[in-house]
C-alpha cells in the first residue's frame, strides 16, 4: 500500500536566492476547484510579483496533477515544484511560489533548484499528515456478541467513533479502505447468521 501525505494548516516560507525572493504558500485542497481558488487567491495577494508559479496534486492516489511556469522558461518552475510534492508522496495539496525578481538572472538550472527548494522549505516546516481514507458503518448487535465483535474489529485496526446503549448496542465504526473487503465479508457472515446488523454510512 502506498501511503500519501498532506498538511493540516496553511504554510508559508520565504527563500532569498541571488537577490530574488521566493515565497512558497501551501494549502490542503480537496479538489481541482479548491486548488484553482487557492492559486487565484495567492496570485491576487501578490499581483505585483514577477511570477506566481504553481503546482497541485489531488485524488486518493495522487492521480491528478497540474503545474504552471507562469512565464518562467518552460520546465523551470511548475515541474520542479510538482517534483518536490511527489517526492514527499503528497496529494490533496496546492503550492504557489511567488517570485520577486532581484535583478540577477539565475539561469535554467538555478531556476529549477530555486523553485524546488522553495517548496521543500515549506514542506519541511513541520511533519506531514498521513492521509487515511476510511469507510463508515453503523453496526447494531446484542450485548452478548459485543466483545467478540470488538476483538475482530481491532484486528482490522477499525475505529469506533460513537456507541449508543439501548436494548442493543449500536456502534459507529470507521474502517481503513484498504481492509474494506475483508471487513464487509466478515460483517456479512455475521449478519447472515443473525449475530448483528450493519449498514454503510459513507
Amino acid at each position: 500500500m502506498v501511503i500519501f501525505y498532506s498538511i493540516e494548516n496553511d504554510r508559508r516560507t520565504e527563500v532569498k536566492i541571488k537577490r530574488s525572493t521566493f515565497i512558497c504558500s501551501l494549502r490542503y485542497v480537496d479538489s481541482i476547484s479548491d486548488a484553482k481558488e487557492f492559486i487565484s487567491y495567492i496570485s491576487s495577494e501578490h499581483k505585483t510579483a514577477t511570477h506566481n508559479c504553481w503546482a497541485y496534486i489531488v485524488g486518493d492516489n495522487g492521480e491528478i496533477s497540474h503545474s504552471s511556469d507562469n512565464g518562467e522558461p518552460a520546465g523551470t518552475a511548475g515541474k520542479p515544484m510538482l517534483n518536490a510534492l511527489q517526492a514527499n508522496s503528497m496529494t490533496n495539496i496546492a503550492a504557489v511560489v511567488t517570485r520577486y525578481y532581484g535583478g540577477v538572472k539565475l539561469g535554467v538550472r538555478g531556476l529549477i533548484d530555486a523553485y524546488n527548494q522553495a517548496v521543500v522549505s515549506a514542506i519541511e516546516l513541520s511533519e506531514l499528515k498521513k492521509i487515511v481514507k476510511v469507510k463508515k458503518y453503523r453496526i447494531d448487535l446484542p450485548y452478548s456478541f459485543n466483545d467478540a465483535l470488538i476483538y475482530h474489529l481491532n484486528n482490522f485496526d477499525a475505529k469506533i467513533t460513537d456507541t449508543r446503549y439501548f436494548d442493543k448496542i449500536s456502534h459507529d465504526v470507521e474502517i481503513n479502505r484498504d481492509t474494506i473487503h475483508e471487513v464487509e465479508t466478515l460483517l456479512t457472515q455475521y449478519q447472515n447468521s443473525g449475530k448483528l446488523k450493519f449498514e454503510t454510512q459513507s
